[in-house]
């Protein structure tokens, strides 16, 4: 188990689409939890640490002492309802910026866990959103890609303009 650094937008590896993750992946979904509650967040997924894989883990209570760490390779949405909650959103991979980004309030998602077992699970509040926003990053999306056009170049402008010169 190790931390792991976590990449930043506009790094490209943040616009791959990950393919499907195979093989012993305990190590890696253990560096995705140490790394992200270090962060700290309530979620992260494998390509914000370079891992061009199909694997996030969220943690949506820890924050508030009631941890429920959940890791989920090769997730699908299988069901969302037509109902769509608002809230802002931020990611470790784009510091100090969030935005109000609408989506669907729950979620069937199916999922393999650490151990490869086949898991469906009905999320439903700040775990659909996260789990949500988590799958975005293995489609190879952000939370700009979830804005209309012209408020995200606004705030991607406002994140770039803050960017150290490289």
């Amino acid at each position: 188990m190790s931390l792991r650094p976590i990449l930043t937008w506009p790094d490209p590896v943040l616009r791959k689409v990950c393919a499907p993750a195979t093989g012993a992946l305990g190590a890696l979904v253990d560096d995705l939890f140490d790394t992200m509650y270090a962060a700290p967040g309530r979620g992260l997924a494998a390509p914000q640490i370079g891992v061009a894989l199909r694997v996030f883990v969220i943690d949506c209570g820890w924050k508030e002492g009631a941890p429920a760490p959940l890791a989920c390779i090769n997730p699908e949405i299988l069901a969302a309802s037509e109902a769509l909650a608002g809230g802002e959103e931020a990611c470790l991979s784009i510091p100090g910026v969030a935005a109000e980004v609408l989506r669907p309030a729950e979620i069937t998602l199916r999922f393999l866990d650490r151990e490869g077992a086949v898991r469906e699970r009905h999320l439903t509040g700040i775990e659909a959103k996260c789990a949500q926003h988590e799958l975005d990053h293995l489609d190879g999306k952000v939370i700009f890609d979830r804005l209309p056009r012209d408020a995200a170049e606004r705030l991607e402008t406002t994140y770039r303009a803050a960017l150290p010169i490289r």
